[in-house]
């Protein structure tokens, strides 16, 4: 064993010299966590307002999941889809009991779950016969993932450029009824949507949106996908984003925010959906395993004891609150903000890049990420207080006041 690096410079090195470069990593190297708070390799705090891009749903260390994990990979982890694994079973049931959808099947990732709504989506028709229906409609801005089938469905260019022929797919503008009714066609499968388009730069839907689509759907006879990979498991204030918009999808994937950290997807799908991936059709060799099971059955509980789809609620109209009165504060460098419960992004005002300021706000112990050209995203642990939400809009405050300073002497 080669000797063992103790420092950020030692071990960015290694990282440099033996990671594929396809991240743009932060200098620093995290090594522990509590709650809100992450440390590097040196000590150095950071307050964790992105949680992982929306995964971390219950913070760092919280002892109820640490425990789970560990009981469950003391007693079993994994044993394959050839075989019924307990934990498994009652994470569908309460993930139907829930939400209402008759159906889950399992998967490691949010791309993942994506492709399987596209593949469910087509083999649905296909067996009925309706094989001209290959199309999908999905959005301008939209973020599906970055598998080949997810990234069809993918609505910024940047994202496919070089990876050939993709589709399928008809994009058209996020909020316009109109355009994707003039999409529709006989060949149209499904449209997929996001509540709130979260990587694109955190756009809710404008109101009424959600449920034209509903209503597309039927006229066409297109099933009706939501992606709820961001805004699923309570980071809107409600358990899903589609939850009181009238999407009432046919379909759903979730992911993020359901492991609390640990690697899980699912695909949600109502019981006129059940026949559409019959057994050889659709599979994964991890997918359903126990220990991701035991991680999201521990996230639900916790969700639940610690009243966190509330807090979200609560806690992000309090960060919504603090972000606009930033943004009325420092109207040199802010254009506004905008979001839903524990999802929101603060905009700059053009000039400004999102991927060049973060570096100034890791300077300043605040952990925050990208949405878009020029969007700060805020999507903390869901249980994070508001004094760390203040903390940390205060730190931003800090670092865009400095920069609002530099372009005015600019």
């Amino acid at each position: 064993m080669a000797p063992k690096k103790t420092s950020n410079a030692e071990l960015v090195a290694v990282a440099q010299k033996r990671l594929y470069p396809n991240y743009r990593q932060a200098p620093f190297v995290l090594a522990r966590g509590r709650g809100c708070e992450l440390f590097d390799v040196e000590g150095r705090r950071f307050l964790d307002l992105c949680a992982g891009v929306a995964v971390c749903s219950v913070g760092h260390a919280h002892p109820a999941f640490v425990r789970a994990i560990g009981e469950q990979a003391a007693t079993l982890m994994h044993v394959s889809n050839w075989f019924y694994n307990e934990a498994n079973i009652r994470l569908a049931d309460e993930l139907c009991r829930r939400t209402g959808f008759a159906r889950v099947l399992f998967c490691n990732s949010g791309s993942e779950a994506n492709e399987a709504l596209l593949k469910l989506a087509r083999h649905h028709f296909y067996a009925q016969g309706q094989k001209e229906r290959m199309r999908v409609v999905a959005f301008d801005n939209a973020f599906h993932g970055r598998t080949l089938g997810a990234l069809s469905m993918t609505g910024t260019p940047k994202y496919r450029e070089g990876f050939g022929p993709l589709g399928p797919v008809t994009h058209v503008p996020y909020g316009d009824a109109g355009a994707v009714e003039r999409a529709m066609a006989p060949d149209v499968c499904a449209i997929i949507v996001e509540t709130v388009q979260g990587e694109g730069g955190v756009f809710p839907a404008p109101a009424g949106f959600l449920a034209e689509l509903r209503a597309i759907a039927d006229r066409h006879g297109s099933l009706l996908l939501a992606d709820e990979i961001q805004t699923g498991l309570g980071r809107t204030g409600r358990f899903l984003g589609s939850e009181g918009t009238g999407l009432k999808p046919d379909a759903i994937s979730m992911a993020k925010g359901l492991g609390g950290g640990f690697p899980i997807g699912a695909m949600l799908t109502t019981e006129k959906l059940a026949d559409a991936l019959p057994a050889g059709t659709h599979g994964s060799t991890f997918a359903g395993n126990a220990l991701a099971s035991a991680a999201a059955l521990a996230v639900l509980q916790i969700v639940d004891d610690e009243g966190l789809i509330e807090g979200a609620k609560t806690k992000g109209a309090a960060l919504g609150a603090m972000l606009h009165e930033l943004a009325r504060e420092l109207p040199q460098v802010c254009e506004g903000a905008r979001g839903e419960g524990l999802l929101w992004g603060l905009v700059m005002r053009p000039g400004f890049v999102a991927r060049e300021v973060l570096p100034r706000v890791n300077d300043a112990g605040l952990l925050l990420t990208g949405a878009g050209e020029r969007v700060l995203r805020f999507s903390p642990p869901l249980v994070v207080s508001v004094a760390e939400l203040r903390e940390g809009v205060a730190l931003l405050r800090g670092v865009l006041s400095g920069l609002g300073a530099l372009r005015a002497t600019a």
